[in-house]
């Protein structure tokens, strides 16, 4: 059976950048970075103290008050992004056939902050005061769940949770899902809110985190050799993928056209990647395989670049390993030093500079990247925007567990 054509019509973000598409792009291109000291919780005694956080995210200004009483922050992110994209695409539900309309989310983590209100509760007052709304509002498919009850879609739904290869993960099931006829249309990306006291204490007790607390802004500083851990951040990344014929019947814009898509697994250390990135090449190839794409017509690779001693090295390794000699005249560049690492929903958000990236013909830039690390020595766009046509790029997530994910995009042809 032939695959029919999957293409991206919608794109609605919240991000450390800012709580739109348009503002996140234009702080990639500046340079700017949405690191700052956290406010989220007093952090004072705690050995990292910087985050990505959303605050200029207003719940108010995308729900009522009940309604933000009955979702968990990482929610909220999810249908005001999903919001966003709907209106970017042009949809009108009530002229689709909901059952060909469907839902498909990452999310790492998921309801984390109601957890640990209701846990202090349960401590606190006693297991009668818990809310009725605990797990509504913490389960991992509550951000799947909040976007179909929204507009009322009835078609594949579900929600993924591969750690930070979450919301790639997500998309390459959208885009199968379409490919196989199931829906017209599909909401994924990914969504994160766990910049909470448990999330930050766990994450330090495994060092994971940077510690460069004096200057937040140059903290995440992925392939450099001063880099020490990442910076945790939150937000959203959700887009419209739909079939191909179905958008230009509507006459709808399409940004870009989804190719294909790999993953592929460590099956080594539940936290640790593959130091020399063979598993992750596997991820890459099996994409470009799936896509029928040829190493020379991809311009740009969004890397993981988490900004972790290993990693990051890992990730270079993985890159040379798959695109062999062409690998140095790849532009190569991680958001992440810009926006932190938002954990399930870092694919989401990273996509979308992908495709901004072929949009505009800009390639946003690795920002912080003073000292190069030695063994990372492929050309990282280094700390300003670069003008360069990108006809095909690839976005890379790797998750803890060993969960290896990319997905491929291109102009439409």
């Amino acid at each position: 059976m032939q695959k029919r054509r999957v293409v991206i019509t919608g794109m609605g973000a919240v991000t450390p950048l800012g709580a739109s598409v348009d503002l996140y792009w234009d702080g990639l291109v500046s340079a700017r970075s949405g690191i700052r000291p956290l406010q989220n919780f007093d952090c004072s005694k705690y050995a990292s103290r910087i985050a990505g956080e959303c605050r200029d995210f207003d719940p108010t200004k995308w729900f009522d008050h009940k309604s933000i009483k009955r979702m968990d922050r990482f929610a909220q992110f999810a249908l005001a992004s999903a919001i966003q994209a709907a209106s970017d695409a042009g949809l009108d539900f009530s002229k689709e056939d909901p059952y060909r309309c469907g839902v498909i989310i990452g999310s790492g983590i998921g309801g984390i902050l109601e957890l640990q209100e209701q846990h202090v509760r349960l401590r606190e007052k006693g297991p009668s005061k818990v809310s009725a709304f605990t797990i509504p509002k913490l389960m991992v498919n509550a951000g799947s769940g909040n976007i179909s009850i929204h507009f009322g879609l009835r078609g594949p739904s579900s929600a993924v949770a591969t750690a930070c290869a979450s919301a790639t993960n997500a998309m390459g099931d959208a885009l199968r899902s379409i490919q196989r006829g199931e829906a017209e249309v599909v909401f994924t990306g990914g969504s994160e809110a766990a910049v909470v006291e448990i999330s930050v204490a766990a994450f330090s007790s495994m060092h994971a985190l940077s510690v460069h607390n004096e200057e937040p802004e140059k903290a995440s500083r992925p392939f450099d050799k001063d880099r020490d851990g990442f910076v945790i951040g939150e937000g959203a990344g959700i887009l419209v993928f739909e079939e191909y014929e179905h958008a230009r019947r509507r006459g709808a814009r399409i940004y870009a056209e989804v190719l294909g898509f790999g993953m592929s697994a460590d099956g080594g250390h539940i936290t640790q990647p593959d130091e020399n990135g063979t598993c992750a090449a596997k991820a890459m190839r099996n994409c470009l395989e799936d896509a029928g794409a040829s190493l020379e017509s991809i311009d740009y690779i969004n890397a993981h670049g988490t900004s972790t001693p290993l990693g990051d090295v890992a990730e270079t390794k993985a890159i040379k390993q798959v695109f062999g000699d062409l690998a140095p005249k790849l532009a190569v560049s991680s958001t992440k030093s810009a926006t932190g690492h938002l954990l399930g929903a870092s694919g989401g958000i990273e996509l979308i500079a992908t495709v901004k990236a072929i949009e505009q013909r800009i390639i946003p830039p690795t920002i912080n990247l003073e000292h190069p690390d030695p063994e990372c020595d492929l050309d990282y766009v280094p700390n300003q925007a670069r003008q360069h046509q990108v006809r095909r790029a690839m976005s890379n997530s790797f998750g803890f567990g060993g969960h290896n994910a990319c997905i491929l995009v291109g102009q439409l042809e």
